[in-house]
């Protein structure tokens, strides 16, 4: 896993290595064991490497294929890109190298744009035709991996974070009012192609970009489950079920061993990432090393969950390592996680997530997490209620059981000049939901939780804050074959057992009752949450720079009614509503955008 850059120009001019230069440097976290830089007409290409696979200097980026007459840079890893140099070598071609890069850029030879559909794995690429000066840009079907972008006149950049086009300079950084709307009423889920940033776009999932020299580009979506049901499975019980979603994770846990350094587990407790643990031994791992977190207790809220990932860590003989954060130590770790976003994000798990990102990358390079479980198989309080309402009011149904606020109250928080005239985020909700397929107002809201809210919210947290300590975390829950699966499965058996019930059954074939059966948890900071002292601090100091008061989002007195009662204003969901308000404020400051 590493980090991308690049520049392509359509008015006749070279591109600008100078600022391709910045952005390189600015992606240095998401691959510290190597750098790299490639220019040819007007096209440049830099890198970041993060040394997983092919571990000799023969992998080094960016890329080139001389008999193809291409460049590549690649973010990510393709599981099965053993098979696949076995097919390609069948075929004629030959290899320098043991990468699973040489092997996306002998896959484009080979198969053209379709090279995305025989890859297993999570990854985002550009590749230069050195012949016709076409750019491919593609990124994985579910979105693991990031793909900014921003156009200008004459030119467009790329690279694997926002912050990096920043640092390439030339962006409009006016806030985007269509995306400040989703960030206020979808939980910080801002669809792609939007960012909250006017200049600044995301390739988004599942599609891969073709862009002329002229400037002329066309997107193609390559997959999509359809979530309906499929007659090869009609003759299938619960029993079965089960049995199909414990081989189909079993196989996509396998898939993510794929590397040439050892490979770790986060280890919650809760039953997702304990179901990883446990397949991994029965593979026969051994001395595997599993990292947890845990945070002091604000609020009356418990701050860990120790109890049920050293439970699962003892069953299995794992490496254990355990993380115990005092509260102080999250309000001084704010900035750097916020720092480490491309995009806001108020989940309180981000701080939690980079402060153990940074222990465990100092013992492996490579972790396997649990994120996904719930979106993919229906484990969140809220989908019960949505089975429950008719396929025609799905839309309606999502909006109130899962946006943060109505449009309605939006009137009263955002100033009218940022603020669209009518609900932008519930029309965006109903023509997504308007697509073909997906039979039930379940399928259509699982569905479009797995195509937007899975890749910009808790997979981006995911990889933002493991990325920024040189950490590759990859996750088979969002194994696309496992996702086709789930899609098809009948809502009843994952709505059983209180939730993921198919996945439960499943995981009582090899894991304590205990870890099974216990109540949902989640990964709580309690000191963000219920704003204390320092965090507080910090809010209070970002609300009232000079930048916040000239920026004027919100309304003064909206944000007075706040402060003066931090803990106490939740929205329809339960965030805290100051936290949300702020976070925008100082992730905005942290990037310097005034």
């Amino acid at each position: 896993m590493c980090g991308l850059s690049g520049e392509i120009r359509f008015d006749g001019g070279r591109p600008d290595l100078a600022a391709v230069e910045r952005m390189t440097d600015r992606l240095a976290a998401r691959g510290p064991d190597g750098r790299g830089m490639w220019s040819q007409g007007a096209v440049a290409l830099g890198h970041r490497r993060l040394k997983i696979i092919d571990l000799s200097e023969c992998g080094a980026q960016p890329m080139t294929d001389p008999a193809g007459r291409i460049a590549g840079v690649f973010n990510g890893c393709v599981y099965n890109y053993e098979e696949l140099r076995a097919e390609l070598r069948g075929l004629g071609h030959r290899f320098f190298s043991g990468s699973d890069t040489e092997v996306v850029l002998k896959a484009y030879r080979q198969w053209g744009i379709d090279c995305v559909d025989r890859f297993y794995g999570m990854f985002a690429f550009v590749i230069v035709e050195q012949d016709t000066g076409r750019l491919i840009l593609a990124r994985d079907r579910l979105g693991i991996k990031p793909l900014y972008l921003a156009q200008a006149p004459g030119r467009l950049r790329f690279a694997s974070s926002l912050p990096a086009l920043l640092a390439g300079g030339g962006v409009d950084t006016s806030l985007d009012p269509v995306a400040l709307h989703q960030y206020m009423s979808w939980h910080a889920t801002v669809a792609a192609p939007r960012t909250v940033l006017t200049g600044i776009r995301k390739l988004p999932a599942a599609t891969v970009c073709v862009v002329e020299p002229d400037g002329r580009h066309r997107a193609i979506q390559y997959w999509q489950p359809s979530y309906t049901r499929r007659d090869e499975y009609a003759h299938l019980g619960a029993d079965d079920w089960r049995d199909a979603v414990l081989d189909a994770l079993r196989t996509a846990v396998r898939r993510r061993m794929v590397a040439d350094v050892p490979v770790g587990v986060l280890l919650s407790g809760g039953l997702d990432s304990s179901l990883i643990v446990a397949l991994l031994a029965d593979e026969g791992q051994r001395d595997l090393a599993t990292f947890s977190v845990g945070f002091e207790s604000e609020g009356g809220e418990q701050g860990d969950e120790f109890r049920y990932s050293d439970l699962v860590a003892r069953r299995f003989g794992t490496d254990h390592h355990q993380l115990m954060v005092p509260s102080d130590r999250v309000s001084t770790a704010l900035d750097a996680s916020i720092e480490a976003m491309s995009e806001p994000m108020t989940s309180h798990d981000v701080v939690a997530f980079h402060l153990l990102s940074e222990q465990v990358a100092k013992e492996v390079k490579v972790v396997q997490s649990g994120q996904g479980a719930d979106e993919v198989f229906a484990g969140y309080h809220w989908y019960p209620d949505m089975a429950a309402v008719p396929r025609e009011r799905a839309p309606e149904a999502y909006a109130e059981t899962y946006f943060d606020r109505p449009h309605t109250d939006l009137k009263r928080i955002v100033e009218p000049d940022m603020l669209p005239d009518h609900d932008v985020s519930g029309r965006f909700v109903r023509m997504h939901m308007a697509r073909p397929g997906a039979e039930t107002a379940l399928d259509a809201a699982l569905r479009l939780d797995t195509d937007v809210m899975l890749a910009d919210d808790p997979v981006k947290r995911v990889d933002n804050m493991t990325m920024d300590w040189g950490l590759e975390a990859r996750v088979p829950f969002l194994d696309h074959e496992l996702v086709e699966l789930a899609a098809a499965c009948p809502p009843e058996w994952k709505l059983s057992d209180g939730g993921k019930g198919v996945l439960k059954a499943a995981g009582r074939r090899v894991l304590p009752a205990e870890v099974v059966d216990r109540p949902k948890g989640y990964f709580p900071v309690p000191a963000v949450k219920h704003m204390a002292g320092p965090v507080l601090g910090r809010v209070r100091e970002a609300l009232s720079a000079p930048e916040a008061r000239s920026r004027g989002v919100f309304q003064d007195a909206y944000v007075a009614g706040l402060l003066s009662a931090p803990d106490e204003h939740r929205t329809r969901r339960g965030a805290n509503e100051l936290w949300q308000v702020a976070l925008l404020e100082i992730w905005l400051q942290t990037h310097g955008i005034s």
